[in-house]
């Protein structure tokens, strides 16, 4: 079984290394936030396929790009896209979008001169996380606002995240109306990770298993029993499913997370250990005592979300069936955390410092002193 299992894991691992095949027909992409965590993934990946990529930002960061790229300057929040005017794509990707209005605007640009839209949206948009294997049917949060349009980023900021699902559903809402419903296609992807993350929502656990810097101790608090279910997906399985679904110009709505069989939080850490070499031993810390500690599911314990039941019993059992049998498919979890751990090596001193998800070392030793008293 154990070689089986190594077997599978090369063979995924070369097909994720191997060159990546041109597509049957060259198209021109327009990438709204090609800069931004999957956007680069994206690029090389469109330029690999044979594809011609235009990105559309709102500042020149440099890259090293493997090919030509062409690079359109504006800001959305202004309502600046003259430079899209007058110009024709195949295909739009929008990446950043949160605010309904950047939909409308681009579309008053856009419509016309693009045959299919792709729009990233999120899984938070639903409604509900209680039921186990929901799919893409099910209701999504309403917006109850005054006028949709009429919110910004700094109403967004203020909300404290509570408009952040209804709005991306607003979003959607509006890129259905003005590209229609043929020609666009929703993605909603679940936690994203991989090289790159700069939110450290699952960067986290290869750092802290691999105890960069000798900062923590030899034990390692986790989250609950383990048994508790994850869904996540490397940003270059989205990256390139992407760019394959806007060369099929797959229309409709379709979860995107993985892995492809259900796994739980225990199995995570046991992947993820092995791939970063770590030598921390785990202690489960019972979801009772999270509580009475005030350590934080998704923040201070990165990707978990306790499943005892309740209203977040199928936040992390979210039917992929649909994008899977579109071809999303996952490179190892071993893959991810290496390439994560390697990536964030290579960041400034300043940044490996200070995770931005995650226990520091001083909360961790006072929670492990207070679990062996208890």
């Amino acid at each position: 079984m154990q070689l089986d299992r190594r077997t599978a894991m090369a063979a995924a691992t070369a097909a994720a290394l191997a060159p990546t095949a041109r597509a049957a027909q060259p198209l021109h992409l327009l990438i709204l936030g090609g800069t931004g965590f999957i956007g680069p993934h994206q690029v090389r990946y469109a330029l690999a396929r044979g594809h011609k990529v235009t990105i559309f930002n709102r500042g020149r960061q440099p890259k090293a790009w493997p090919g030509e790229v062409e690079e359109l300057l504006g800001d959305r929040n202004t309502g600046d896209l003259k430079s899209l005017e007058g110009k024709t794509w195949d295909v739009v990707i929008d990446n950043p979008t949160t605010l309904p209005f950047w939909v409308r605007d681009a579309a008053k640009v856009l419509k016309g001169r693009v045959k299919h839209y792709v729009f990233i949206s999120t899984i938070s948009v639903y409604a509900e996380s209680n039921r186990i294997g929901a799919d893409e049917t099910a209701a999504t949060l309403p917006y109850t606002g005054a006028d949709a349009m009429a919110e910004t980023a700094d109403t967004l900021r203020a909300s404290q995240g509570r408009l952040y699902g209804p709005l991306k559903a607003a979003s959607e809402q509006t890129a259905r109306a003005a590209f229609g419903e043929d020609r666009t296609t929703v993605i909603r992807p679940g936690l994203i990770v991989g090289p790159g993350d700069e939110t450290d929502r699952f960067s986290y656990w290869p750092v802290r298993l691999a105890n960069d810097g000798n900062r923590w101790g030899p034990e390692a608090v986790a989250p609950g029993s383990g048994d508790d279910p994850v869904q996540f997906i490397d940003c270059r399985d989205l990256a390139e499913w992407i760019v394959r679904m806007a060369e099929k110009r797959a229309a409709g709505t379709f979860n995107a997370s993985g892995p492809t069989k259900p796994m739980p939080m225990k199995a995570m850490l046991a992947e993820v250990g092995k791939a970063v070499n770590s030598q921390a031993r785990l202690v489960w810390a019972p979801d009772a005592f999270l509580a009475a500690e005030k350590v934080a599911a998704w923040s201070d314990m990165p990707v978990w979300i306790p499943a005892r039941g309740g209203d977040s019993a199928g936040f992390h059992r979210r039917s992929m069936a649909r994008a899977q049998a579109q071809g999303l498919t996952y490179r190892p979890l071993a893959t991810t955390a290496a390439d994560t751990l390697a990536w964030f090596r290579r960041q400034p001193p300043e940044r490996q410092a200070k995770l931005r998800s995650g226990l520091t070392p001083e909360r961790e030793a006072d929670l492990l002193a207070k679990l062996r008293k208890a």
